[in-house]
């Protein structure tokens, strides 16, 4: 089936008690036994399975055509789900453009536990052939990135990873699978923070590892979910109901953004766009062959520095000055000062998550707030 029809349908069927067309919320904790001692229903407790849980986790293994998927509290707890899923002595390669807590969990929680790791740029197959270890478990890819939007060719790094003998993951919470697909392209794993896209309303936090195939690795992550780090049924339940419009939002995400990105581009006080969708974008080519459509995130650094940047974005007046991304409305971020002190974030750049509202109002805010002499 097409994607929109599995955004509405994968996972959901109607209440076999009700008839109900919207799922119930299960918040029950716990599940009656058979008077044999069995659990004819399937559940026992809520932390190792739960209605919910398990439906959305069925509609994002669809989504994304793989065969298992794992949903936790968060990106970050799905995230750290893999690393705990390796062992100490284990080498990890990642992006050196990447979300900055991928990296601290990796340097700061994962380091002093045992877990090696090799920071490279991805996009250069070379750079990653080089980085490669007798020791090398994982291949972590993210594309595009944030927040340089840099773009990685997954088919190239993931068979580089297998030729190693180790697992290539993609984080593909900017794309979604209604313009990625990683695991057709060769990833073994895809991660996201549902947080994000999926959600899709900045009202639900949440996290998912899903697996091109059942494998022991993905075992471990599964067992590592069940210890404690599960979203609650009514997380789930809101995430559902925010994936089955995920299609129609992300078309307007990705023209909106590319009607921002090229009016931006047009600018004397821009210094560079960072967006795949444009022609002179140094991974337009990769993009367009991996993705249906470019997105709705986009960068830009402004000419004059930090505080020039901090003062565009004081100026908005329809963007909302905010962290996180993927939501209906539209933000605006300057990223360097949200991330740690060693940030190689560009100082000037101003990272925007382009909502659905009319991208003429965009245009607008923008240009009355990149006038100089506001």
């Amino acid at each position: 089936m097409h994607i929109e029809t599995l955004a509405i349908h994968a996972g959901h069927e109607p209440d076999p008690a009700t008839g109900a067309v919207t799922p119930p919320i299960h918040l029950s904790t716990t599940f009656e036994r058979a008077t044999d001692g069995t659990y004819p229903h399937g559940y026992v407790y809520t932390r190792s399975g739960n209605p919910n849980r398990d439906g959305l986790e069925r509609c994002l293994s669809a989504l994304e055509n793989g065969a298992a998927c794992a949903t936790f509290a968060s990106g970050s707890a799905a995230t750290m789900a893999v690393f705990q899923a390796l062992s100490p002595g284990d080498h990890v390669i990642a992006p050196g453009d990447v979300y900055y807590g991928t990296v601290y969990l990796l340097r700061d929680i994962f380091g002093p536990w045992g877990l090696e790791a090799s920071v490279v740029d991805v996009t250069d197959p070379a750079e990653v052939e080089r980085a490669l270890k007798p020791n090398t478990k994982l291949v972590w890819v993210e594309t595009p990135s944030n927040p340089l939007l840099k773009v990685t060719d997954i088919a190239a790094v993931a068979e580089l990873a297998h030729r190693a003998g180790a697992l290539c993951l993609c984080d593909n919470t900017w794309a979604t699978p209604v313009l990625q697909r990683p695991l057709d392209l060769g990833a073994d794993l895809v991660l996201h923070a549902t947080t994000k896209y999926l959600g899709g309303h900045s009202d639900v936090a949440g996290g998912a590892v899903i697996a091109r195939e059942e494998s022991p690795f993905f075992a471990r992550v599964r067992a590592i979910q069940k210890a404690g780090a599960v979203p609650s049924p009514f997380d789930c339940w809101l995430t559902m109901r925010g994936v089955r419009t995920l299609p129609l939002r992300m078309r307007a995400h990705s023209e909106n953004a590319a009607a921002v990105a090229a009016f931006l581009a047009g600018r004397p006080n821009v210094e560079a766009v960072h967006y795949p969708g444009l022609a002179t974008h140094p991974g337009h080519a990769h993009a367009a062959r991996q993705m249906s459509a470019f997105g709705g995130m986009l960068s830009f650094q402004v000419r004059g520095g930090r505080e020039e940047a901090m003062a565009v974005a004081a100026r908005v007046r329809l963007f909302t000055r905010a962290t996180s991304l993927g939501g209906t409305e539209s933000t605006i971020e300057h990223r360097a000062s949200i991330e740690s002190p060693a940030t190689t974030t560009p100082q000037n750049l101003l990272r925007l998550s382009v909502g659905i509202e009319h991208p003429e109002d965009l245009i607008a805010d923008l240009a009355q707030a990149l006038t100089s002499d506001k």
